[in-house]
């Protein structure tokens, strides 16, 4: 499994260990999302975000995140994998002037208009551990469907 990750994630995940065995990083240029997939980056991508990310996001970079969704809701799939848990974000563990009743109802809000995944991991491990599994789940589907199709034009 080849992910690619975005040239501008600050701190990314190295993807190492027996867990992530046969797992390459590379870094490239991702349009949406900061890793996706060799060869399906228009398919496919995560966005991870640590909880004071999320925040600026759900706040002061609003609309700049909004369009980040939209670009995601066009792919075939698509998350936004949290660093934190939900009972982070809805008890206000973070720096922010930002409600965190505010915070909640934005990400149910985004979640519901775009039709994409929140998934809060509860820590770095378990989002890194959230992200190659969201990754390897599409690229599994990605290779039956694939089977399928050459198997269906083999016969004919």
């Amino acid at each position: 499994m080849r992910v690619i990750v975005d040239s501008r994630e600050q701190v990314p995940f190295a993807f190492s260990g027996p867990r992530y065995e046969g797992v390459t990083v590379e870094v490239g240029t991702l349009t949406v999302g900061d890793y996706s997939l060799a060869g399906l980056t228009d398919k496919v991508a995560v966005e991870r975000k640590s909880l004071s990310d999320l925040v600026a996001c759900l706040g002061r970079e609003r609309e700049r995140f909004e369009r980040e969704l939209q670009r995601g809701a066009a792919l075939d799939a698509f998350a936004v994998v949290v660093e934190a848990s939900w009972a982070d974000l809805a008890g206000g563990k973070y720096r922010s002037k930002l409600q965190p009743h505010a915070a909640c109802q934005s990400v149910l809000a985004f979640a519901g208009r775009y039709r994409l995944p929140f998934l809060f991991a509860g820590s770095r491990a378990a989002a890194e551990y959230v992200a190659w599994g969201f990754l390897r789940q599409y690229l599994e589907g990605a290779r039956r469907r694939w089977a399928a199709i050459v198997k269906a034009h083999d016969a004919a």
